[in-house]
């Protein structure tokens, strides 16, 4: 089996952790919402698919890439692709549970890749992105990730539809996958059939585009959920001084582990600042890798994720 990145370990675990923090003991925040029990845990299938999405090709279009793809055993896929360099793996296909498609992306294993990257902001492809407008605009080298797969994944989410009942899709994924899963979002309910519902799930998603599109998204963009854990920087990168917004949708996971829910585009206590200490920057890259990040094998993948499952 190959190596792969194990993307959201303290995230599973704190879904375990809320229980032994009692939301009724959180400090009552202004505007924040604490998510119950039952709400954290049912987050725990789109963990899994978004850790699934850096196993390989191979193992995802058979769904056998040990406890990540079992721990979703009625998933369908219809196609996977990407070469985890270039281009990232990412996979579709159809869970009967959820009765909804799933499409996910390999997000990046290095904060430096997205501290490194170009943070030029551009107006989308017309062609791709039929009716936005030119002022509506995204980091230059995630358009382009997005760009890579498009096609790919509307064919495989068209087929997916065509095949089973199905008219929602759901989009899920971690860091730099979860900034083209928020691109997909603003793609394919352009291109599928008006009735179809959506819902995307991304963990550690950087900002993707300017106030434009993050107004875009507030207004066309149904069922957003942007999942941060602590202190990560990945959510404050690029930084809004570079003209960089985030949409609504935030959940945040707090340093007692339990959840709430914060209004508005910010992401809670950590985005207000537009400069980070050196000790401040090494706790958040701290944050990110710790939850995210653990590249192990796929062995060890599937007894660490089983640990947690049965705590």
């Amino acid at each position: 089996m190959v190596t792969l990145s194990l993307s959201m370990v303290t995230f599973v675990s704190a879904v375990f952790a809320v229980y032994a923090n009692p939301l009724h003991t959180l400090h009552a925040r202004q505007g924040f919402t604490a998510l119950t029990p039952s709400e954290v845990a049912s987050f725990r299938p789109y963990t899994f698919y978004a850790s699934a999405a850096y196993c390989e090709p191979s193992t995802t279009i058979n769904w056998s890439c040990g406890a990540n793809c079992d721990f979703n055993p009625s998933f369908q896929p219809v196609a996977s692709g990407g070469d985890g360099f270039d281009t990232p793996f990412w996979y579709v296909g159809f869970d009967s549970t959820l009765n909804t498609v799933i499409v996910a992306h390999q997000g990046t294993n290095t904060v430096s890749e997205l501290e490194d990257a170009d943070f030029t902001l551009s107006s989308l492809d017309p062609t791709l992105f039929p009716g936005i407008p030119s002022f509506v605009e995204v980091h230059d080298g995630f358009k382009g990730e997005h760009a890579n797969t498009a096609s790919a994944i509307l064919s495989a989410v068209q087929l997916t539809m065509s095949s089973h009942p199905v008219t929602h899709v759901t989009m899920v994924s971690h860091s730099l996958g979860a900034a083209i899963a928020l691109l997909d979002s603003v793609f394919l309910p352009l291109h599928l059939p008006s009735g179809t519902t959506f819902r995307t799930v991304g963990y550690g998603m950087p900002r993707v585009g300017n106030q434009a599109f993050a107004n875009y998204v507030d207004q066309h963009v149904t069922n957003l959920n942007r999942v941060n854990n602590k202190e990560d920087v990945v959510p404050i990168l690029p930084g809004m001084f570079l003209g960089f917004h985030h949409a609504s949708g935030e959940l945040h996971i707090l340093d007692s582990d339990a959840w709430v829910s914060c209004p508005g585009k910010t992401v809670h206590q950590i985005s207000r600042g537009q400069f980070l200490t050196s000790t401040q920057a090494k706790t958040m890259k701290t944050s990110h890798v710790q939850q995210e990040m653990l590249p192990i094998s796929s062995k060890a993948t599937s007894a660490t994720m089983m640990a947690l499952m049965m705590e």
